[in-house]
């Protein structure tokens, strides 16, 4: 008999906004679609209802006035427990085999509730290292104020600490899934559960070089993403500082984003365009119209923008820290840099290097090419089975007959 396909409600704090999570949870949404498999989709929207289309069953949440924003769009509703009958009414109703949530906002703490309230396994991924990004947050608030060792002494503390409260979280969920290997040992030795690889795919057709438009040739670094302290932009500055020590004037910075360090990049880069938030045809010729792309973020747990650079056949420099680092293929698709100086250094050779450039820009689409968003979600459903049979591992789930049921 073959054997039916589980059933997931999938509860995410971001659905519809322009971030990494938000994209993971649209992709998934689909591949559960596509495939016709039975499928819950929990998250915030702009008004409250239930619909169901094919095997996709979508509860939206209205979020209330109360709501505190966060980060591009982003938001938190302080009063999420309201939801807790309707959302528990329609996983009862839906009976799920597995509960998965994408952290602790307030859709994950409505799924963490209930899956436990309910007896029903708990998968969690991890999108976000929320303990670096508040810590940094933290220090360039204090560090008007406050000595720079005392600023350091705080951030630490505070980045433990909320590291140790998120592993108790995820800890109490049987399986984890996380966008990079560093982050799966992490939370494997941290709640000494099992946690497996969740990257992420690309859409090449959308990013693709032959989206390209301009025709001067200045040469052009790019940056897409949010432009706050944890993705350490102003790391931009010291970059077109060293490009103009080497005696180069034929070169921009074209930036891709918002944010609150927005106003310092302005004042700080001599040769730089601002696009703003860009999404879809827009931002896949941006990125086409650039040279290489630079991602100093150290804090990024896996970087989609580096796999949209990547697609669109951009050489990309990133630092030595977090997930991005994972993505590269270092000498021939872009490089990682490990201190600021090899950084520095590998921009300018792609600028002084046209041939360079080029063959690495072929590589990175070449390697773009090959990542699909269903290979990615075929492992996430092993991941889920493991939820289910602990020790057991059902690698062919996704292949049965999506019409079956367990009833």
């Amino acid at each position: 008999m073959t054997e039916a396909p589980p059933r997931i409600a999938f509860l995410t704090d971001c659905f519809h906004e322009v971030n990494g999570v938000a994209l993971t949870s649209r992709q998934l949404d689909g591949f559960a679609r596509k495939r016709g498999l039975p499928f819950l989709s929990v998250h915030a929207g702009p008004e409250t209802k239930t619909w169901t289309e094919g095997s996709v069953t979508t509860v939206e949440l209205k979020r209330s006035l109360f709501s505190v924003p966060l980060d591009a769009g982003m938001h938190f509703d302080t009063v999420w427990p309201r939801h807790l009958g309707r959302v528990k009414a329609a996983i009862k109703a839906f009976e799920p085999d597995v509960v998965h949530i994408t952290g602790p906002g307030d859709s994950g703490l409505l799924g963490f509730i209930l899956a436990l309230q309910l007896n029903i396994p708990l998968v969690a991924s991890w999108h976000t290292n929320l303990h670096e990004f508040a810590a940094r947050r933290l220090e360039r608030f204090l560090s008007a104020t406050l000595p720079q060792q005392p600023v350091r002494t705080v951030g630490a503390a505070t980045e433990r600490g909320i590291l140790n409260l998120l592993s108790l979280y995820y800890g109490l969920a049987r399986v984890q899934l996380a966008p990079n290997p560093e982050l799966v040992e992490m939370l494997e030795t941290r709640t000494r559960k099992p946690a497996f690889l969740m990257q992420r795919g690309i859409d090449t057709t959308l990013y693709s070089p032959a989206k390209r438009d301009r025709t001067e040739s200045v040469f052009t670094i790019g940056y897409t993403g949010r432009l706050s302290t944890e993705k350490n932009v102003r790391f931009l500055a010291e970059i077109e500082r060293a490009i103009i020590a080497a005696g180069h004037t034929d070169y921009r910075f074209l930036v891709v984003g918002q944010g609150s360090e927005r106003d310092w990049l302005a004042a700080n880069l001599q040769r730089v365009e601002f696009t703003g938030v860009l999404s879809g045809e827009p931002l896949a010729r941006a990125y086409a119209n650039m040279d290489v792309f630079a991602f100093p973020s150290e804090t990024d747990t896996f970087g989609n923008v580096v796999m949209e650079a990547l697609a669109s056949g951009l050489p990309t420099v990133v630092s030595g820290g977090g997930g991005p680092k994972f993505l590269i293929k270092d000498g021939v698709t872009g490089f990682v840099a490990h201190d600021s100086e090899i950084f520095f250094r590998r921009i300018i050779e792609l600028l002084e290097n046209p041939s360079r450039q080029a063959a690495m820009a072929a590589a990175a689409r070449e390697y773009a090419l090959g990542i699909s968003w269903d290979s990615i979600f075929e492992k996430v459903y092993v991941a889920y089975g493991q939820a289910l049979r602990p020790g057991v591992r059902r690698a062919s789930i996704i292949t049965t007959d999506a019409s079956r049921t367990r009833r």
